[in-house]
């Protein structure tokens, strides 16, 4: 895995295929390699360059112990694309990382000339703050849920109802959540960087072209919080994926990537408001 130095802090990112590049900028606790095995074979076959980051705090990045900001996050991604030579590029966000994409597109339009934003917000509102505050809570108490415990839960918080019921494909979930378990006490730094001000005031004044995708059963990120976001980004297309709740980009990859694709080839996707 290549390491670059950005801002002062050691940034681990995967690259694969050729072409023109995607940078992929992943949620709270999540390791780029959450895209492998979906996302970037069906892009690579698009006749994309993919790039998978590793936010600092997730290994092999640095932990930044001292903490860190939605602000630094940004810089990290425009520092890679700097570092990456190839001009403006296409961006895709997955939750936390969509509303850092969201921020760079007001910070650098020069760098991006598409992006796709799933499963995003705009304001904090009242569950996912409360969710963050327990999080933190749990975090710094030094308590970690035990693995078949975090793994129901996690099930719960993040598939949709099609997935819970579905008996066979509950249990290799179940087996996945329990394996690869997270330690909030190891993510501590982004922890709350979703708390954000109510922006959306503010993304009327971006002009990149985007792609806003919604989980219809997302309990996590609500779809209409990211509907609020498409409707005030100019022109930007939105479209939900139905079945599928936080974890769609898993749930439903072959709609998603279809979504993604399509986009970036100009083709607008089915369009829900």
């Amino acid at each position: 895995m290549p390491i670059a130095r950005i801002n002062g802090t050691r940034l681990g990112y995967d690259e694969y295929g050729t072409g023109e590049p995607v940078v992929m900028v992943t949620g709270t606790g999540a390791p780029g390699r959450m895209w492998r095995t979906h996302q970037v074979p069906a892009l690579t076959v698009a006749g994309y360059r993919v790039i998978t980051l590793d936010n600092r705090g997730i290994p092999p990045s640095d932990p930044c112990p001292e903490g860190f900001t939605l602000a630094d996050m940004v810089a990290d991604v425009a520092g890679l694309i700097e570092h990456l030579g190839e001009g403006a590029c296409r961006v895709v966000g997955y939750s936390l990382g969509a509303i850092a994409v969201q921020e760079l597109l007001l910070a650098r339009p020069d760098l991006v000339h598409q992006a796709v934003l799933m499963a995003t917000s705009g304001r904090t509102d009242a569950l996912t703050a409360a969710m963050t505050a327990a999080d933190i809570e749990l975090s710094d108490a030094g308590g970690k849920l035990p693995p078949r415990f975090a793994a129901y839960v996690q099930a719960l918080q993040n598939l949709s109802p099609r997935t819970l019921n579905d008996e066979e494909r509950l249990r290799d979930w179940l087996a996945v959540f329990e394996m690869s378990a997270v330690d909030v006490t190891g993510v501590r730094g982004q922890l709350g960087l979703q708390l954000v001000p109510d922006r959306l005031g503010a993304y009327r004044n971006i002009t990149s072209r985007c792609l806003v995708i919604g989980f219809q059963d997302d309990l996590v990120v609500r779809p209409h919080l990211s509907r609020e976001v498409a409707r005030a980004i100019p022109g930007s297309v939105y479209t939900e994926i139905p079945g599928c709740g936080h974890y769609g980009y898993l749930e439903r990859p072959a709609e998603v990537n279809s979504a993604i694709t399509g986009f970036f080839a100009g083709r607008c996707p089915r369009i829900s408001r």
